[in-house]
Formats: C-alpha cells, sequence, structure tokens
C-alpha cells in the first residue's frame, strides 16, 4: 500500500484550493504499451546516453573541480546553466527509483551528491560558473540563470528525499534554498532570475518542509517581476523576460516560451498554497490566450526562432515553427497544475495533445536522439544529425541529434517519463478520475476506503478503455472518466450492460454506485480519421487541412509517397473519405492513413513567383494516393520532406 502522502512531483497541502489530489508513483504503474515500454527505454537507454554525454562535455567536472581537495585546474567547460541540465537529469533517475530500485542509479545519485556537496560553498551557494570565476555572485541575473539552475537542484533534492527517503542531495538542497532567503528574502534584493523555474521549486520545497519561509520566498519572487526590475537593455527587451507587466495584470504569454510558461506554473502553485484568486484568474487568463492563438496543433508553443519566444497572436507558421520541447513538456506541467486548480478536463485535453504529438516526437525510436525545436513543416530533407558531436540547438536538422550544446531537452524528457504515472489520474472526496488513457494499475485511498483499478487499454490505436475494479469499499463512490474534446460521442458499459451517462459541464463522465471487485468500466471512444482547420486568423494555413485521429495529429513524410510525389506540391481531396490500416514504422505499430491527393503540376508557372490574377496561368495536375503517419514518427528514416497542414484542392 502508498504511504499516506504520494510519491509526486506536485503535492498541493493547502487542501482548500483544489479539485482535484494527485495521486503518485508509489499508486501508479504502468503496466504495457508504448508508455511502458519508453518508460523501460528511459531507464536503461536514455539515463546512460545522458550522463554519458554529460561526463564527456565537461557537465560534471565542472562541479568536480570545485572540490578543494580535488586541485584541479582544467577550464570550466559549456554554457553558463549547464548545472542544471546534471540537476535534471538527476532528478529524472531520482523518480525512476520510485518505479524500480536500482542499486546502480543508488550509487549513482550517492556519487553525484558527493560531487555537487563538495562543490558548494559553506553558506549553501553553488553554481559552477560564478565559481569558476567567470561572473560574479548574483551581479548578472538577467541572464546567468543562477536561481533557475538552484531551482533544479532543489527540485532533485525533493525528489530524491520523496522517491528513495535519502537526504544527502536534500540537504544540499536545503542549504542552497537558505542561501537565496538569506540574500534576496524581505525584499534584501528586490530582483530577480531571467530565468524563471525557481518559483516552483521553492513551493515544492515548502509543501515538503513545512518552511513557511519558502513560500514567502517564491511569493516575492513572483511580485517583483513585472516591474522592470531586470536590466534588459543588452539582450532583448523586458517583454522577453515577463518583466514588463506584472503577472496578475498580464492577459497573454508574451517573450520567452519556457520562461513565461514557468513562471505560470509558479504562480498556480502560489495560488494553490495562498488561495489568492487573482493569481489563479491570471494563469487561466494566460493560459486560455496561448492555446487559443499562439499553440500549434501538435501542442508546440513558441513560434519564433528569434529568442525562442511567443509571437503575436495567430502567428504560427509551420515551416518556421520554433516549439521548443522544453516549452510543451513546461505547458504540460501548467496544464497539470490547472487541472488541479480547477477540475477542468480541458487541461488534460491539453496535456494529452502535448503527450501524443509534439512530446512524443521529440525523441528518436531507439530514445537516444532528441529534437530541440520541432517543426511543422520541412520542404527540402534537410542533412542528417552529426552523431558524434552536437549542434547548439537552432535549427533542427533532417533527423534528431544525439545531443545539444544546450542540453535542457533531453534531461527534461527523462524526468517528465519518470513522472508520467503521476499524472493519469487523481481523486477527491467523492470518488476518482481518470485523465489520461494508459494500460495502468492505479491505487486510492478515499474516504469511502480503499479502491484499486486495473486499466486495460492499446489506446490510442484504438479508443477501448476498460477499467476493472480489484478492490473496492463497501460503500459507493463515483468513477469520473475524462470526456477528450476531440470525441464526437462516448459509449460507455459497466459488466457488459449499456448505460446512459452524460459529461459533466467539467468534462468527465461521473458514474456513482457501489462499485465490487470484479466489475468492468469499458469506455468506447470512437477512433476516426477526421480533418481539421485552423482559425481563420492562422494567415499561414489559411485553406489547408491537416488529419488527425483520435488524440494524435498525422503527418505526410516524403518516406511514404510515390517516387514522384512532391510534397510541396500536393493538395487533399477532402471530400474523399480517409482509409486507415494497421502497419508500422521502424518496428512501431501505428495505425497509417491513407487519403485522395492531387498533384499540381505548376509548371505554367516556371520563371515568376507572382502574377496578375486576371490572367495566371491554369494549373494542371493529376491524383495521386497519400499516406499519413503520426507526427510523433516523422524523421525516424532519415532526412525527409514533411508537413502536417496540406491545401485543399478546389
Amino acid at each position: 500500500m502508498h504511504s499516506a502522502r504520494p510519491i509526486a512531483p506536485v503535492i498541493p497541502v493547502n487542501q482548500r484550493n483544489i479539485a482535484f489530489r494527485p495521486i503518485g508513483l508509489d499508486a501508479a504503474r504502468i503496466v504495457d504499451g508504448p508508455w511502458a515500454q519508453w518508460q523501460h527505454d528511459n531507464r536503461n537507454v536514455t539515463m546512460a546516453h545522458s550522463f554519458e554525454w554529460l561526463e564527456r562535455d565537461g557537465t560534471i567536472d565542472n562541479l568536480r573541480r570545485l572540490d578543494p581537495q580535488a586541485g584541479d585546474d582544467r577550464p570550466r567547460r559549456g554554457l553558463w546553466f549547464t548545472d542544471s541540465d546534471l540537476y535534471k537529469a538527476l532528478e529524472a533517475v531520482a523518480w525512476d527509483s520510485a518505479l524500480e530500485q536500482s542499486n546502480e542509479r543508488d550509487a549513482l545519485i550517492a556519487d553525484l551528491a558527493g560531487i555537487i556537496g563538495r562543490a558548494q560553498q559553506p553558506d549553501g551557494y553553488v553554481n559552477s560558473f560564478v565559481q569558476a570565476g567567470l561572473d560574479v555572485r548574483w551581479d548578472n541575473l538577467v541572464k546567468s540563470h543562477e536561481l533557475y539552475c538552484m531551482g533544479h537542484l532543489i527540485q532533485a533534492g525533493i525528489a530524491d528525499r520523496r522517491a528513495t527517503g535519502r537526504s544527502e542531495l536534500f540537504t544540499i538542497a536545503i542549504k542552497a534554498a537558505d542561501v537565496i532567503v538569506e540574500d534576496f528574502g524581505g525584499l534584501r534584493r528586490d530582483d530577480t532570475d531571467g530565468h524563471e523555474e525557481i518559483e516552483m521549486a521553492l513551493v515544492e520545497l515548502y509543501r515538503e518542509t513545512g518552511e513557511r519561509k519558502y513560500l514567502e520566498m517564491a511569493e516575492q519572487f513572483v511580485d517583483v517581476r513585472g516591474h522592470g526590475v531586470l536590466d534588459a537593455s543588452l539582450h532583448f527587451d523586458s517583454a522577453y523576460y515577463q518583466d514588463a507587466i506584472p503577472v496578475r495584470d498580464e492577459t497573454t504569454v508574451t517573450g520567452h516560451a519556457v520562461r513565461a510558461i514557468y513562471l505560470l506554473a509558479g504562480v498556480v502553485d502560489l495560488y494553490l498554497e495562498t488561495g489568492e484568486k487573482a493569481l489563479l484568474d491570471a494563469a487561466l487568463e494566460q493560459w486560455s490566450s496561448m492555446t487559443a492563438t499562439k499553440t500549434y496543433l501538435t501542442g508546440a508553443v513558441g513560434s519564433r526562432f528569434a529568442g525562442e519566444a511567443f509571437g503575436d497572436s495567430y502567428e504560427l507558421p509551420p515551416d518556421l515553427a520554433y516549439g521548443e520541447t522544453c516549452a510543451t513538456i513546461g505547458n504540460m506541467m501548467l496544464s497539470w497544475r490547472l487541472l488541479l486548480a480547477t477540475g477542468q478536463s480541458r487541461f488534460a485535453d491539453a496535456f494529452e495533445r502535448g503527450l501524443y504529438n509534439l512530446f512524443a516526437a521529440s525523441t528518436s525510436i531507439e530514445r537516444t536522439a532528441f529534437f530541440y525545436n520541432n517543426p511543422a513543416q520541412r520542404r527540402a530533407p534537410y542533412p542528417a544529425a552529426p552523431t558524434d558531436t552536437r549542434p547548439l540547438r537552432a535549427d533542427a536538422p533532417g533527423t534528431r541529434p544525439t545531443w545539444f550544446e544546450c542540453a535542457c531537452c533531453p534531461p527534461n524528457i527523462m524526468r517528465t517519463i519518470a513522472t508520467l504515472p503521476a499524472y493519469l489520474a487523481s481523486n477527491d472526496d467523492s470518488g476518482v478520475q481518470l485523465h489520461q488513457f494508459v494500460a495502468a494499475d492505479l491505487v486510492f485511498e478515499l474516504g469511502a476506503g480503499a479502491v484499486s483499478l486495473s486499466v486495460q487499454t492499446e489506446y490510442p490505436l484504438d479508443g477501448r478503455v476498460a477499467i476493472t475494479v480489484t478492490e473496492a469499499p463497501d460503500n459507493p463512490f463515483t468513477l469520473s472518466v475524462r470526456r477528450p474534446d476531440w470525441a464526437d460521442a462516448l459509449g460507455v458499459a459497466i459488466n457488459g450492460g449499456s448505460v446512459d451517462v452524460d459529461a459533466t459541464d467539467a468534462g468527465y463522465v461521473p458514474i456513482t454506485r457501489t462499485w465490487e471487485a470484479g466489475d468492468v468500466l469499458v469506455i468506447d471512444i470512437p477512433m476516426h480519421p477526421r480533418l481539421t482547420v485552423a482559425h481563420p486568423a492562422v494567415d499561414a494555413v489559411r485553406g489547408t487541412v491537416a488529419i488527425e485521429r483520435g488524440p494524435v495529429v498525422y503527418a505526410f513524410e516524403s518516406v511514404d509517397q510515390a517516387d514522384d510525389v512532391d510534397l510541396n506540391r500536393v493538395e487533399l481531396l477532402a471530400e474523399r473519405p480517409l482509409a486507415e490500416r494497421l502497419g508500422d514504422v521502424e518496428g512501431q505499430e501505428t495505425v497509417l492513413i491513407t487519403a485522395a491527393g492531387y498533384l499540381r503540376d505548376d509548371t505554367s508557372w516556371t520563371g515568376t513567383g507572382w502574377h496578375s490574377r486576371a490572367d495566371a496561368p491554369p494549373v494542371d495536375g493529376r491524383p495521386v494516393e497519400l499516406v499519413a503517419i503520426p507526427y510523433s514518427l516523422w524523421a525516424n528514416r532519415g532526412p525527409s520532406v514533411m508537413r502536417i497542414f496540406v491545401p485543399e484542392h478546389r
């Protein structure tokens, strides 16, 4: 049986402000399917790959050299914020320890905790860039990432303590947090970090320790931002750092995408503990604006290469999309917090869109290569990524690189996969809620008694979700299942008998009864291909259509088309039916979709890029068959042309 407090990354302690209570890695196990395989590969492939690169790039050596006894005079290597890459990787290993114990991983954490502890200064400060003499403590916060790095250290310490009960890394994290409070608390300094993250970390540390000083420190960091406290004169502007408008007054997301979303996640964390409604209202307004006007179909956010930033409303060009992996992970983290705060399924829908599309596309099938930014269209087959060196980040090559000089995304992917079970379900005083459809075993402690569920599904290959009650109390409770926003119908049956039940305004199908062990609730969500169009203000894709099936966005990749089909010249015959069949991509079982297309012959336009409308030359063409695969699987078979949105043939 699981412990009283869940082993989870987000555990609100003020129960008055939450709609749903999270469960943890001690109460949720993914037991089958592609996510179980990814967790296995994350543990056995990606982690070893990542720590090999962290050693190779000097990320760990940067801290080793700070040991007063080491006598290491080698120069520091890498970007100024590489400490955070190690801390996120450590957090991933710690969370994974709650899923499967490993003496080897325990020894890794102990060794790295020792390295960090010996590098840490007596007052708790630790930053390998500053301590190498390359900057001055707290002197360049607009750029230095000092609080950002220490925030990730705090989260790693919390993860290790929750997952394993160990104290070494957590003690280091406490010392780091205490020097922050000592130097900044009580407005001894009225500025903050140029890259948000510390806010989430400090709130979670308050939750773990009960020490209110950490909550107050997080609140101060939120309150001072937006008043021009950072000198942005040499790099973008105040809006880029969310420092132009106070968070309670802001109405949309602006600037660097990851920064903006991490800030909002911290804001919701603060609301959950303080109950200040203005914080929740601001986060809801900004999230809603982002979702409606600044989010790609794949769940990507941040359309501009310049500054990895949000563009204007509806500025969503597919071929120029930046779509940083960390930004979508951040939106999943934010959406989860908003789900706990409100109980509204739209936040679980957003989590699902990001999870099955951009996040799933971020990593190669082998789990050893990654996209930092994620294009939504590729007009030409870019050269394959290097395998022995690493790019900075910039434009995604034709295949996924094995690492990056700016290596924030791979460790972020690792910790997301390690904690995925914690995002599947929740509970409240009335019962349990199922948010994501993954084959898993779930355990809950309700007021009515203990509840255990076994979820069997092949989702998203099909939409059948069977939930078997394996343990139930004598008293009734409510089992609620999310109705996805894309679903046009939902079948419900209990023990083979159909049940007529509607979804609530919050988007959940609730069934209240005295459940018995052996009861089987089956949710049947019809899965069929559908055509999707973008908001008419998204000029870049007006007049085009995309294909979705269930939660999955599809893409056309040149690898799957006939040799003479140029995806840059195809149009879709939208009135023709879409057909689906089971297939595979590099051994990954999936549903392939075929569509009737039209291949334009643009040769009459040779030599000119524009023409008067009145005498524009006619365009001929011929019918072709097009094959679409899940966007998540593209770029696994070499460089290719790819597109999601295709012009509708008229």
